[in-house]
């Protein structure tokens, strides 16, 4: 019995000390509380305390935003900021676009050493502004944007690096001799909106751009073809300006064009086999004076010549001969405010058998007095093997989009779009 009553109080002791463990116990130091050693974490760009690890420093400039989850972008756009703040060695791409930042000096980037994109759109920045080299020893530069600017020169020298350069909406009338040279990984150049002539390519400036792809010339005062440019090219952007003429065989020099743009200019005639080209396939004549068509090459997909004074469109003379095994890849035709009495012969059907789309809208048949083709818009109906082959190679397009915007981003230009 004893040894019964001792067993008993014991028992009677450990139940009583587990009761006034969970008495004592505080459960929300484990579900509802912070930790007495750990603060909450607050992201502050302007101290190193409680900053995550990165194998890069994580610092930014009080004026901008450095995104945790972008640590090597640096925002600084839209801020109303006048001054460009000292940049952080680590930054890749700084965003300074829609500010009123009037010069670029060499302070703010002493330290830089991996930068590749900058943003410097949209500012009040003036050639003389520019500290001389500043953007030359950035030896990892790929990107420079300084459209809508009031640069009244070309801002060299440049990076070798650089692979576009974007300075359309400024006032640049000239290129100082040898500007682009040592820019052998140039691929993309913007010079839209500007205010160049003729007399810029005296000293054929663009000639020994081996990579050259896309170059923009829109919107300024030329009134002749640019010469000499590289057979790499593959985008040319001349519409707004003010040519007339294409010389013959202007075109045997770049064979890899695939869009090509002159709309808004003064052309009349065209040469027949002046767009003889094996890779065409954007032709944008639109506004201008063209009274006859042309030769139409076999990869061509979209033609645009609306806006000129086309009175009959000869199909014989954009589609000479047929070869069944060789057809015509064209499928648009924009063809509205041209002086047309009567839709396109049924023979362009046969030349043209891919044909889905013929724009008439109305024609300047009289003066003042715009008028319309009974049919203003032909849409050819796709038969159901038809239909599915091309949303098969829509899908195709959209997959190859999605695995290759980048690349995509690196060569197509708003203007383009």
């Amino acid at each position: 019995m004893a040894i019964l009553s001792h067993l008993s109080i014991l028992h009677l002791l450990w139940a009583a000390l587990v009761f006034c463990q969970y008495e004592d116990y505080d459960f929300e130091d484990e579900y509802g509380g912070e930790p007495d050693h750990q603060l909450p974490y607050y992201f502050n760009p302007n101290t190193q305390v409680e900053v995550p690890h990165f194998p890069f420093p994580v610092e930014c400039a009080k004026e901008c935003f450095c995104p945790p989850a972008f640590p090597l972008s640096m925002y600084c756009d839209h801020r109303k900021l006048k001054t460009i703040p000292n940049i952080p060695s680590h930054v890749q791409q700084l965003y300074l676009q829609n500010n009123h930042i009037e010069a670029v000096p060499a302070g703010p980037f002493t330290n830089v050493t991996f930068i590749r994109e900058i943003n410097l759109s949209y500012n009040n920045i003036k050639f003389h502004m520019i500290d001389h080299g500043v953007f030359a020893k950035l030896s990892n530069l790929v990107q420079l944007h300084l459209q809508h600017n009031e640069l009244e020169e070309f801002p060299f020298p440049l990076p070798s690096s650089l692979e576009r350069l974007l300075l359309g909406f400024n006032k640049i009338s000239q290129l100082p001799r040898n500007a682009l040279e040592g820019l052998p990984n140039m691929t993309m150049l913007d010079f839209c909106n500007n205010l160049l002539d003729d007399s810029v390519f005296k000293e054929k400036p663009f000639s020994n751009m081996k990579n050259l792809m896309q170059l923009n010339l829109c919107n300024n005062k030329l009134q002749t073809m640019p010469p000499d440019l590289p057979p790499s090219l593959q985008h040319l952007s001349l519409e707004n300006n003010s040519i007339s003429h294409i010389p013959e065989n202007y075109f045997n020099r770049l064979p890899q064009i695939t869009a090509l743009r002159m709309s808004h200019n003064n052309l009349q005639n065209i040469p027949h086999n002046t767009f003889n080209l094996p890779n065409l396939l954007e032709l944008n004549l639109g506004h201008n004076k063209l009274k006859q068509v042309f030769y139409i090459p076999r990869s061509l997909q979209h033609l645009y010549i609306e806006g000129n004074e086309i009175e009959n469109i000869n199909v014989t003379v954009m589609c000479p001969t047929l070869d069944p095994l060789n057809i015509k890849q064209l499928t648009y035709i924009r063809v509205d405010q041209n002086k047309l009495t009567s839709p396109i012969s049924t023979y362009a059907f046969f030349c043209f058998p891919l044909i889905r789309t013929i724009y008439y809208g109305e024609q300047n048949v009289t003066v003042n007095r715009p008028t319309q083709l009974r049919t203003p818009v032909f849409r050819r109906f796709l038969t159901p093997e038809e239909f599915q082959e091309a949303e098969d190679n829509h899908e195709t397009l959209n997959q190859e989009t999605e695995e290759d915007h980048q690349a995509e981003d690196n060569y197509f230009h708003p203007y383009y779009h």
